[in-house]
């Protein structure tokens, strides 16, 4: 097979490996790709929910920490959690844009 999905451990989802180009694919095995894809997209919300849900609690931390050092760690921890939600609503509109030039082959 010259495609799969592997889990990305800090978005905590898979993520599409393709060898080729998109359009050297069939119409098939798009089809499949784009199906398991949907799948693993529609679990991008809840995955988003937990990180926000993260951060909340590192910010409550953050609020009454009185130790700089700590306080910058977890300053530096929200904002990786952050970037990694950012990613994953890049990830999120991945399909929007397969399915848009899919269609235009």
């Amino acid at each position: 097979m010259t495609w799969t999905f592997v889990i990305d451990d800090r978005l905590g989802i898979p993520l599409p490996q393709l060898e080729l180009e998109w359009d050297q694919y069939s119409e098939a095995d798009r089809s499949e790709i784009l199906l398991r894809w949907e799948e693993i997209r529609g679990t991008i919300p809840d995955q988003v929910k937990k990180l926000e849900q993260i951060i909340i609690k590192k910010q409550a931390q953050l609020n009454v920490e009185e130790n700089f050092k700590l306080s910058c760690q977890l300053n530096s921890e929200i904002a990786e959690l952050a970037g990694t939600i950012n990613e994953l609503h890049l990830w999120f509109r991945v399909n929007q844009d397969i399915t848009s030039s899919a269609a235009h082959h």
